[in-house]
């Protein structure tokens, strides 16, 4: 059932952040950018960011927005972008020694508190993505949330995005700030915001983006990177889900996309775009910090599907029970619709959305 435009209107209100983005500079310094790379040579090779986070189409699409053609089999394949993800630390705790102070930020730490105006905080999570010349075919997304019981770390990311734009769970909310940094000389590629809701104008931090970011809740906002680099090297040949990166064995200075043992394309470090990743768990006050920590008022992803169910139905959606929900196509596209209100509506003129690759054979 489509919703109507009071619907879309409310679930564009819901998605908006604690506080506007706030632009941050010199966010690392040089002997840092060198041992965070340093990771990225040492302990790659890297997967795609889809290949680590979705088994199917339909998990993806649940945490973008927008109709997608009608009569085609989801692909993955539509979407596949050459850029990849790892991480440097998670359960906040640093995965490599070599960058425990960029993870135990005290800089950072203040920033997130203070753009949430609360008391404590503690670092969760970094991950960083990176890739040569590539498109961007997302229009608009929302970084997965987590909520108390049911978290980022336990459950699939597709549900997590479709509890966060449900706007039903508010009070499970985990407070969450990122600083969120970039590494690129491209002169024409930036970062798409939309901090009044997807129906209203973007905003955007302008190019070049090297060593600058922003501190901002990702969680609740739609935000897209853009493509950068030479447009006929976005998307190389060869391309596919079980492509890897990884420094290039025979030049330090070099880093080579492989599709099984074939290179399908090397990169200097210059034409890098990477993006360094930090997040935060935020608690207004000492209450706050207890009811987090002590789990006495948590969710189960069973109780989280109910209560999308029984919303949905309510507002008419016509929605069988599944029986295996975390896993079952035909549910997930149907939740995700009823709270899908078809996400940004306009773009910069100069960072526009990269068609979507569909084979038309």
């Amino acid at each position: 059932m489509p919703l109507s435009e009071a619907r879309i209107r409310e679930l564009s209100d819901n998605l908006r952040p604690a506080a506007p983005p706030r632009e941050v500079d010199n966010v690392y310094t040089d002997d840092q950018l060198q041992r965070l790379l340093g990771v990225v040579r040492a302990k790659g090779p890297w997967k795609l960011i889809i290949a680590q986070h979705f088994a199917s189409a339909d998990e993806l699409l649940a945490t973008l927005s927008g109709p997608m053609p009608e009569g085609t089999e989801l692909s993955l394949d539509w979407f596949l972008t050459p850029t990849f993800r790892g991480f440097y630390a998670n359960y906040s705790a640093a995965l490599y020694p070599e960058i425990q102070d960029c993870f135990y930020n005290e800089r950072f730490l203040e920033l997130a508190k203070s753009y949430w105006g609360a008391k404590y905080a503690k670092p969760q999570m970094m991950l960083f993505n990176v890739n040569g010349p590539a498109g961007n075919t997302d229009p608009g997304h929302l970084d997965t949330p987590s909520f108390r019981g049911v978290r980022y770390e336990n459950s699939p990311t597709w549900l997590c995005s479709v509890m966060g734009k449900s706007g039903l769970f508010r009070d499970y909310l985990i407070k969450m700030a990122q600083v969120i940094t970039w590494f690129s000389h491209d002169p024409d590629s930036g970062f798409t915001y939309w901090p009044e809701g997807p129906l209203e104008p973007p905003q955007r931090l302008q190019p070049p983006v090297y060593n600058r970011g922003v501190v901002v809740q990702n969680e609740m906002m739609y935000h897209r990177g853009e493509a950068n680099g030479p447009l006929e090297q976005q998307r190389p040949d060869g391309l596919a889900f079980n492509t890897l990166f990884s420094g290039d064995p025979g030049d330090s200075d070099h880093w080579l996309l492989k599709t099984g043992d074939e290179i399908i394309a090397r990169h200097h470090t210059r034409d890098l775009r990477f993006l360094v990743h930090w997040s935060a768990e935020v608690f207004e006050d000492s209450e706050e910090l207890k009811k987090n920590m002590e789990g006495t008022d948590n969710l189960t992803q069973e109780r989280a599907i109910e209560m999308l169910l029984d919303d949905a139905r309510a507002r008419g959606a016509e929605i069988e029970t599944p029986t295996d929900p975390l896993h079952d196509p035909a549910f997930i596209r149907a939740i995700n619709a009823a709270y899908d209100m078809g996400g940004p509506t306009s773009y910069p003129d100069n960072a526009p959305v990269t068609p979507l690759y569909i084979d038309a054979a």
